[in-house]
C-alpha cells in the first residue's frame, strides 16, 4: 500500500539486511512479493506528494521510512541529506529500492522485517515518515505503538493514508480495512508528551502512474514528540 512498509548507513551498493529473529510472516511477505513481481514497477518511481510538502523545508536528520516499497521516498529523502533507514516486508521491493539507490548513487539502510519486528533503536529519528502503510492491526496496538517508539523527543511522525478506506467494507479481493492501522488509531494513542500540528484531509498530491494513483485525498496527520 506504500506508494509509491543495526544503526549506520551501509555503501551505497549494500544489500538489504534483516534484523535477527523471525521478523516477516512468511504468508504476508509471500502476498507482497507476489504482488510486486507482476510487473516491473509497481509504483510511480516519485516521491510522495504530502511528503515533498510537510519535509522540503525541514532540516536533515535520521528518518524512518516505514513501507518503503521500491524506494522513491527513501532516495528523495537520502538525496535531500537525511540519513535514511527503510523498513519493508517485500524482498522483491527492497532489492529493487537498493537497485534504484545504487543507480542514484545514494546510501539507505534497508532492513527487510516489519516495522514491529524490525528491532530499531527507540526514540531515534528525527522523522518517521509512513505514507500509505499497510499496518496489520493487532490487539496490542503493536504497529501504532511502534510508530510512536521510533520517534526521538523533538521529532516529527508523518502519516499518510487515502482517505474513507477505513470505513470501507470488505472488497471483492478479501481485503478488509479492519485489518490493517488507520491514522484515528494512532492519534488515539498520543498522550501529553505529543502535540498534534496537522489533523487534515485534503487532495493528494498524486505522482501519475502507478498503483493508488486513483486515490484523490489524503488524510495527512503530522505530530511533534515533545519529549
Amino acid at each position: 500500500m506504500t506508494d509509491d512498509i543495526a544503526a549506520g548507513s551501509p555503501a551505497p551498493d549494500a544489500p538489504p539486511s534483516a534484523a535477527a529473529g523471525p521478523v516477516v510472516d512468511p504468508e504476508v511477505q509471500a502476498q507482497w512479493d507476489q504482488r510486486y513481481a507482476t510487473q516491473d514497477r509497481l509504483w510511480s518511481g516519485r516521491p510522495n506528494g504530502a511528503l515533498v510538502t510537510e519535509v522540503a523545508g525541514l532540516a536533515p536528520g535520521r528518518v524512518l521510512d516505514v513501507g518503503c516499497g521500491e524506494g522513491a521516498d527513501a532516495i528523495w529523502l537520502a538525496e535531500a541529506g537525511w540519513e535514511v533507514t527503510a523498513v519493508e516486508v517485500s524482498a522483491v521491493a527492497l532489492e529493487r529500492a537498493a537497485g534504484h539507490a545504487r543507480d542514484a548513487g545514494v546510501a539507505v539502510h534497508w532492513v527487510h522485517a516489519t516495522l514491529e519486528g524490525a528491532q530499531l533503536p527507540p526514540a531515534s529519528f528525527d522523522l518517521v515518515s509512513a505514507q500509505y502503510p499497510a499496518l496489520l492491526r493487532t490487539p496490542d496496538a503493536a504497529a501504532e505503538r511502534a510508530l510512536l517508539a521510533a520517534v526521538a523527543p523533538g521529532g516529527l511522525l508523518l502519516l499518510v493514508h487515502h482517505a474513507g478506506m477505513e470505513t470501507q467494507e470488505v472488497r471483492e479481493d478479501g481485503f478488509d480495512p479492519a485489518d490493517y492501522v488507520w491514522p484515528s488509531m494512532v492519534a488515539a494513542l498520543f498522550d501529553e508528551d505529543w502535540t498534534v500540528e496537522l489533523d487534515e484531509q485534503r487532495p493528494r498530491l498524486a505522482p501519475e502512474h502507478g498503483a493508488g494513483a486513483h486515490h484523490a485525498e489524503d488524510l495527512v496527520l503530522r505530530a511533534r514528540r515533545l519529549r
